[in-house]
């Protein structure tokens, strides 16, 4: 009978026109063998599942130990070179061990997830650059010590088997998954990576930085690079990515590719190598080496940073305000896409809630302010804060109780304690304060104390009566002044409609850490002082007591206390000298570590108040936006990104972005970023080498000429030794030559 054609060879099925004898020949045949092939291994996987689970299950802690360090014993023996590549510590070689009995049990239980698993496994194991010649020895090593502990012949044959598939299926994902980018990954250099993509059609070269599939499984060369620190290779795979490529009919951007792929790729870098951020976000730049009337045209390709692929709102912005780079978040594109989002979607709302407020605001000072004559204005201004503000605020925190305790959304600050992540801003801190503020003035409110004691005389809604305890009344006032301060304190945030007057509000709150500081030592020292000389014996009425001495010492310290004053502390030496002391350390000292504490803190802080202001406004933008809305589909609508943007005038090129002019001076701009090619324009073929010079490739011409540098001065050097030699040997020779002519006369 004649061999069929192997099923391997058949054409695929988008050749075939119909099913024909061939094909159904094919299929028989690959069955067969498959029949022929399980009943040769005699295989009966739950008999063999049921052995393999007892034997494993019966081994002991020590047993399994004893296990472990055998299998590696004995694979060392096997293949001595593997001890290169095993260099671990023992807890976790014992960890792959006993991997490897869990996947032989495994692929019993579950096939086809352990397929998927094992596929996803050998990928990286492409990234750890594993020969696959250590695998049969590794498998030879592990049988050997599993029959040496057991006598149950179906046990040792399950485990036969089973590792020896999942040897197979390792060995097939590294074969067809050691792509050449993969490999360049593992040397870290840009170099490495650029030529492996060199020889790459131009219409899949993208996808082969960005996808190695084995299977149904994959891995992205681009995020292992990232994972495993090969950030060289990571940075050439970026900027390769989004290099703008021409033809003559096609534009090739990576840009789409990178975002499809990896739409979550800010925040992995934001979270894992933030120095790629900066090559990343270059990338979706372009800007023209063209200039007309002092300006220069910029595409910003920033769709995928406002929209993901659903159309709904991109966390990017809030990715890069976690960071909390100041650096970062004032880049030429981060700028320009959030402002945007500022200007067209969130300023209008903010707006609209910053206004409620300060009418709040208003109704909240008129009924601390109007006489009491006013007494029907006041009730009604006081309740409608009490009623509008106090229990909104109320409702509101509860809810956003209720949700952190849902979502346990708590931030640890000590073992015991946990904060609630929604406090963690000075805002709502603020805004809490100023709730339990409300709360404290309703229940202390003289209004509804004299509510019931109205007499003909006071009249209705009066807030002095005789029942009204004076103390309840100055608590009340001093909590109504603390409340006011609250108030004033959080309308400051409208500053954020201006950079410029925001950065300068941000700078006075970090200047008051400094302040607080030397308050912090200046309570020390009185306190120091003041019970040191209340522990002096004198009859200064100033400094008599420790209450009275510590006011004294502040007065002081503030040069609020009166030069007639000072006559009556010489009354006593000691008392005079203590205080003389305190005066030194506290102006002398104090106050201009103070100034020069201030002056250096600000010094710091002025660099990137810009960008730390924009940092809260990012912030805002993104817990004032809501996706999905008419307004934002508004926004989304009035950018157009499906209309494609001009690179120079007629050039129409790519879309996904906005175009903007800027002044030609900020970014001189002298050669094209466009690579331009002639030539074939079909996507299968690779691009024509670029000739183009990174500094990569002047660091190592330049250590070339470094190397050959010093090897020709060790050359000379040699050569002038050699000369030397022999010149003294030369001349040793002509004096032993006079010295025999000597002796012959």
């Amino acid at each position: 009978m004649t061999q069929p054609t192997p099923w391997c060879l058949v054409p695929p099925p988008s050749t075939w026109q119909e099913w024909s004898t061939q094909h159904e020949v094919a299929w028989n045949w690959f069955w067969d063998n498959i029949v022929r092939l399980l009943k040769a291994e005699n295989v009966k996987p739950q008999v063999q599942m049921n052995a393999l689970e007892l034997f494993i299950t019966q081994l002991s802690p020590a047993d399994l130990t004893l296990l472990y360090r055998n299998i590696y014993k004995k694979f060392f023996e096997l293949a001595p070179s593997g001890q290169d590549y095993f260099k671990q510590s023992l807890a976790r070689l014992d960890y792959i061990a006993d991997q490897i009995l869990v996947m032989s049990l495994e692929m019993y239980k579950d096939p086809r997830g352990m397929v998927r698993r094992i596929s996803a496994l050998g990928l990286r194991h492409v990234g750890y650059a594993i020969p696959t010649d250590l695998f049969p020895p590794f498998v030879t090593a592990a049988i050997d010590v599993v029959r040496s502990m057991t006598t149950v012949d179906q046990a040792e044959s399950a485990f036969r088997w089973s590792l020896t598939l999942v040897s197979k299926i390792l060995v097939r994902s590294i074969n067809e998954g050691s792509t050449v980018v993969m490999k360049a990954v593992n040397t870290n250099q840009g170099k490495s990576l650029r030529r492996a993509v060199a020889l790459a059609p131009r219409g899949q070269r993208n996808m082969q930085m960005l996808n190695v599939e084995v299977g149904t499984e994959s891995i992205s060369p681009l995020y292992w690079a990232i994972e495993t620190g090969s950030h060289n290779v990571a940075k050439a795979m970026i900027i390769d990515l989004l290099t703008i490529r021409a033809d003559r009919d096609n534009y090739y951007y990576g840009n789409e590719a990178l975002f499809t792929r990896h739409p979550e790729i800010i925040e992995k870098l934001c979270l894992d190598a933030p120095v790629l951020l900066w090559p990343l976000l270059d990338g979706l730049i372009w800007r023209s080496r063209f200039v007309s009337q002092g300006t220069r045209r910029v595409n910003y390709y920033i769709q995928h940073l406002v929209q993901d692929a659903d159309g709904n709102m991109n966390q990017a912005l809030q990715w890069m305000a976690d960071t909390r780079d100041p650096k970062l978040i004032t880049h030429p594109i981060v700028v320009v896409f959030s402002d945007l989002m500022w200007s067209r979607l969130v300023m209008y709302h903010f707006l609209t809630g910053r206004v409620c407020f300060f009418f709040t605001l208003i109704i909240f000072v008129l009924g601390q302010a109007l006489d009491s004559e006013e007494r029907v204005v006041i009730f009604i201004c006081r309740a409608f804060i009490y009623v509008g503000v106090m229990l909104y605020l109320l409702i509101r925190f509860v809810r956003l109780w209720v949700a952190a305790l849902r979502a346990r959304d708590f931030v640890r600050i000590t073992r015991w304690l946990s904060w609630p992540k929604f406090l963690c801003s000075l805002k709502e801190i603020s805004t809490l304060m100023l709730l339990a503020s409300l709360i404290t003035m309703c229940t202390q409110e003289p209004i509804f104390w004299c509510f019931n004691h109205q007499s003909d005389t006071s009249g209705p809604f009066s807030n002095s009566c005789p029942e009204l305890v004076p103390e309840q009344q100055k608590s009340y006032q001093v909590v109504s002044g603390f409340t006011m301060l609250l108030y004033w304190l959080l309308v400051m945030d409208v500053s954020i409609f201006s950079m410029h007057i925001f950065a300068y509000y941000l700078v006075i709150f970090q200047v008051l850490t400094e302040i607080a500081l030397f308050m912090t030592t200046l309570f020390f020292l009185v306190m120091a002082f003041a019970t040191s000389l209340n522990a002096l014996k004198h009859q200064i009425p100033a400094l008599s007591g420790i209450d009275s001495a510590a006011l004294t010492l502040l007065l002081i310290s503030l040069k609020l206390f009166s030069a007639q004053n000072f006559a009556e502390l010489e009354a006593s030496v000691w008392v005079f000298v203590v205080v003389c002391i305190f005066m030194v350390l506290v102006t002398a000292f104090l106050l201009n570590l103070l100034v020069a504490q201030v002056s250096e803190s600000y010094s710091e802080i002025v660099q990137d108040m810009y960008g730390y202001a924009r940092l809260d406004r990012a912030n805002v933008t993104m817990s004032t936006i809501r996706a999905g809305s008419k307004s934002w589909q508004r926004f989304l609508t009035n950018l157009n990104f499906a209309e494609k943007l001009e690179f120079n005038e007629g050039d129409i090129g790519l879309a996904g972005g906005v175009s903007l002019a800027e002044p030609a001076s900020d970014n001189p701009t002298p050669v094209d970023r466009i690579l331009r090619f002639g030539g074939s324009t079909s996507p299968s073929k690779p691009w024509p080498e670029e000739g183009t010079i990174t500094e990569e490739d002047r660091f190592a011409r330049l250590e070339k000429l470094i190397m050959r540098m010093g090897k020709n001065r060790k050359k000379k050097k040699r050569e002038r030794e050699n000369s030397n030699n022999e010149s003294e040997s030369a001349r040793g020779s002509e004096m032993s030559e006079d010295t025999d002519d000597d002796g012959e006369v």
